[in-house]
């Protein structure tokens, strides 16, 4: 491919729209599938679900395309209407996709409604992750965390010409966004993670804190990362499981609302139902489970010099979340964390479960830096 081919119009509206023929075909299959045990969920999914609405929902917002390293990238760009809004990049984690951040759109872009002031107003970008819902599926190797950072620093400064701009992160893409940070690209002021990359410089001594973060962590190691492992290791194989069975691509995602959200043996407690099918249904029409996998496998080795981190930084942690990291470990892995605010309500789905406390979080994070001088595309 040519220079001008990559950038031929640089930037394409879209439009998220599943034909009907396919709707159909996700509901025969769940009707044909052999059950170990019936699961109401996935009888919701078929009679009672509405995927058109969640179109309905998510078209308000205005969805691009641009091509980028050979890949057509899917992302939202809302613009705020107030004059000093900033910009700001929302990267998604697993199981999630776009939809963990919906919730978080209007109360960024439009704080006074939600119980801000104007000089907090955010212009969101929200990409879709490479080989997540509706950008490209890579179809060569190469596209580790690295790759992917590089690739969103080209969507906020080649495409869309930010030249002061913010990003947030959880999970994944978390550490997508610390990347960016340690590849110090020329507009990105600070970051803000609701998880961090973060390990303890001695562990001689111990805190009762420390010791119940290790104690987490190691739960979380041990006994709920399956899928991590499978998908990493053997990629082809569970593309193959999870691309021909909805039930058992909904059942792959459900498993982690169970143990990743805020509740006592009922996500609905978090999520609406509504809700986690909206994410496990963009992960089912997009054909997502096999790039997703491979992504995972591209990123089996990599580990993070945190070191290397000197951008500001602030952290957000839920205190419920899988993994629970101590001031003190945030204090020694980042030289310049400017906040650090901890939360009881919400876990490891932070920005999907508790969409204010995080919009709220990042407001008092970046408000040393509200600045005047940040170029909006149009």
């Amino acid at each position: 491919m040519t220079d001008q081919d990559e950038t031929k119009d640089l930037i394409r509206p879209y439009t998220i729209y599943v034909p009907q023929d396919e709707i159909d075909d996700l509901k025969q299959r769940i009707t044909n599938t052999r059950w170990p045990d019936k699961e109401a969920v996935a009888a919701y999914w078929r009679d009672k679900y509405d995927w058109r609405r969640f179109e309905r929902e998510a078209n308000r917002y205005p969805q691009y395309t641009t091509r980028i390293d050979g890949l057509n990238i899917h992302f939202f760009h809302i613009h705020s209407r107030e004059p000093g809004a900033q910009p700001i990049l929302l990267t998604h984690g697993w199981p999630g996709s776009f939809v963990e951040f919906l919730k978080c759109i209007p109360l960024l872009v439009d704080p006074v409604t939600h119980g801000g002031r104007p000089d907090e107003a955010f212009h969101v970008v929200l990409p879709s992750l490479p080989g997540w819902g509706f950008t490209e599926a890579p179809k060569e190797t190469g596209w580790d965390k690295k790759r992917t950072a590089r690739a969103l620093i080209t969507l906020m400064e080649d495409r869309l010409s930010y030249n002061k701009w913010f990003a947030q992160g959880g999970d994944y893409g978390a550490a997508v966004t610390t990347l960016m940070a340690q590849m110090r690209p020329r507009g990105l002021v600070a970051i803000h993670l609701n998880l961090l990359f973060a390990i303890p410089q001695s562990l001689d001594n111990p805190t009762d804190e420390e010791e119940e973060a290790l104690a987490a962590f190691r739960i979380t190691q041990d006994e709920m990362c399956g899928w991590k492992w499978i998908s990493s290791t053997r990629p082809q194989t569970i593309a193959y499981l999870l691309s021909d069975s909805a039930v058992g691509q909904a059942m792959w995602i459900y498993e982690k609302y169970e143990e990743w959200t805020d509740n006592v043996n009922n996500p609905e407690e978090a999520l609406t139902l509504d809700e986690m099918l909206d994410n496990i249904g963009v992960h089912w029409f997009s054909r997502s489970a096999g790039s997703i996998s491979r992504k995972m496998w591209e990123d089996r080795h990599f580990k993070f010099d945190v070191g290397l981190l000197e951008l500001p930084i602030a952290v957000l942690v839920f205190e419920k979340d899988i993994f629970k990291h101590p001031k003190k470990w945030a204090e020694d892995n980042y030289p310049n964390m400017i906040h650090f605010h901890r939360t009881d309500k919400g876990k490891h789905f932070g920005a999907w479960e508790r969409p204010e406390i995080l919009v709220k979080d990042v407001r008092e994070g970046f408000a040393k830096f509200r600045v005047s001088s940040i170029t909006k595309t149009s």
